[in-house]
C-alpha cells in the first residue's frame, strides 16, 4: 500500500497518486485534489485505468529528470470517459471513451523542441488520477471492442511499436527482432504478425518465450543461455540478419543488436533498460549502412492510425497484471522487478 495523505474532513473529492517530497517509490502518496473543471477547448476525463511504462519508473525514481518539479502525478498512459467539456470543444463530447496522447502538443508530422514540454507524467501531470482536464486536441477515441484497461496500454507502447515498424515501412516477409517481453516488444510482436512479418524475440525465461510463440513469434532466444544472441539471430536468418530491431535495452544490448541486424537494416532506439551510454563500433554501422534511429512514441495522427488497425484486426493488448489505485507503489515495484509479460495496469 502507498501512503494515504488525504485529510479527514477535507472537501476535496478526487483521488490521485503523487510523487511528493522527493524522488523514490517511497514518496508515492495517495492524495486528494480538487476535481478539475474544463477550460476553453478542454475536456474532463474520468480515468478508469492507467498503465505503466519504464519511463514512469524512471520518473518516480528521479532517473529521468532530476529537475522535474514536484509534486507530480505520474503515468503518461490512461483511458476513460469524457464527463464534461469546456467552451469551444468540438472533437469530443460527454460519454465518449477516450485515451490521452503522450505528447499533448504533438498532433502530426515531425516532433519539435516545444513538443517535449507537453508530455504527460512529466513535465505535465499524468493520468494516475480519477479525473484529468486535457485539451480536446490531446485526446483520441478508444476502439469500441477494447475495455478501458486494454485501451490504457496503447498511448506509449503501442504507438511506439506502430511508428517504428508500420510507419517505418515493415513489409510482409521481413524479419523483426524484439528484445524482451515488456509492453513495447509484445505489442510489436502482435503488430508484426498482422503485418505478415516474421518475429524473433528474446527473453531470460523459456516460459515467456513459449507464450510469445503462442502469440505468433517464429523463434525465441533465451539470452541467459545464449549471451551472444546476435550471432544466433544471424543463424536463424541464414546468415543475413534481421531487417528491423526494436532496441529497448540500450547500452547493454546495442552491440548485440548491431551484430543481429542485416546490412542496410534498421535499429530503432526505444529504451534504456540496460543503461544510457554504450561503446559501439562505428564501422559496424557505417560500412554496412545500418540506419540507427531514435524513437519517442509518436503523434496523435500515428495513434489514430494505430487505432484503425487495432479495430480492423480486433487486436487485444496483453495485460500482465492489474493493481488497484491504492497499491500503485506495488505496481511500480512489479515494473522494477522486470518479471512482467506485456503491460502492467492500475485500475481507478
Amino acid at each position: 500500500m502507498i501512503a494515504d495523505d488525504r485529510r479527514e474532513g477535507s472537501t476535496l473529492s478526487m483521488r490521485a497518486v503523487e510523487i511528493r517530497d522527493g524522488f523514490g517509490l517511497e514518496h508515492l502518496a495517495l492524495v486528494e485534489r480538487p476535481e478539475p473543471r474544463p477550460g476553453h477547448r478542454q475536456a474532463v476525463v474520468r480515468v478508469r485505468a492507467a498503465s505503466l511504462n519504464f519511463r514512469d519508473l524512471l520518473m518516480a525514481d528521479g532517473r529521468y529528470n532530476r529537475k522535474q518539479k514536484l509534486p507530480l502525478i505520474p503515468c503518461s498512459d490512461g483511458a476513460g470517459e469524457v464527463v464534461a467539456v469546456g467552451e469551444g470543444v468540438s472533437r469530443v463530447r460527454p460519454g465518449d471513451r477516450v485515451c490521452g496522447i503522450f505528447a499533448q502538443g504533438w498532433i502530426a508530422g515531425e516532433p519539435s523542441r516545444d513538443m517535449a514540454r507537453t508530455t504527460l507524467g512529466g513535465p505535465l501531470d499524468g493520468m494516475l488520477a480519477e479525473q484529468v482536464a486535457l485539451s480536446e486536441e490531446g485526446l483520441v477515441k478508444t476502439p469500441d471492442h477494447l475495455s478501458d484497461m486494454e485501451a490504457a496500454t496503447l498511448p506509449c507502447a503501442a504507438v511506439t511499436a506502430w511508428s517504428s515498424l508500420i510507419e517505418g515501412g515493415l513489409q510482409p516477409g521481413e524479419t523483426v527482432l524484439l528484445l524482451g517481453t515488456g509492453g513495447v516488444s509484445i505489442v510489436a510482436l502482435q503488430l508484426a504478425v498482422i503485418a505478415g512479418a516474421r518475429a524473433i524475440i528474446t527473453s531470460s525465461s523459456d516460459e515467456k518465450l513459449e507464450r510469445a510463440r503462442q502469440l505468433g513469434a517464429a523463434a525465441g532466444i533465451n539470452y541467459r543461455q545464449v549471451p551472444e544472441w546476435g550471432a544466433r539471430v544471424k543463424e536463424l536468418t541464414g546468415g543475413e540478419g534481421v531487417d528491423y530491431v526494436l532496441e529497448v535495452g540500450g547500452a547493454s544490448t546495442l552491440p548485440q543488436s548491431l551484430q543481429a541486424v542485416r546490412a542496410g537494416g534498421r535499429i530503432y532506439l526505444i529504451g534504456v533498460l540496460g543503461g544510457n551510454a554504450a561503446e559501439v563500433s562505428i564501422p559496424a554501422i557505417q560500412m554496412r549502412r545500418v540506419r540507427v534511429e531514435g524513437v519517442l512514441v509518436g503523434s496523435r495522427a500515428s495513434f489514430e492510425a494505430l487505432n484503425r488497425a487495432v479495430s480492423l484486426h480486433q487486436l487485444r493488448p496483453v495485460i500482465d497484471r492489474t493493481f488497484p489505485l491504492a497499491e500503485a507503489r506495488a505496481a511500480f515495484e512489479h515494473m522494477a522487478a522486470g518479471r512482467h509479460f506485456g503491460k502492467i495496469c492500475i485500475e481507478l
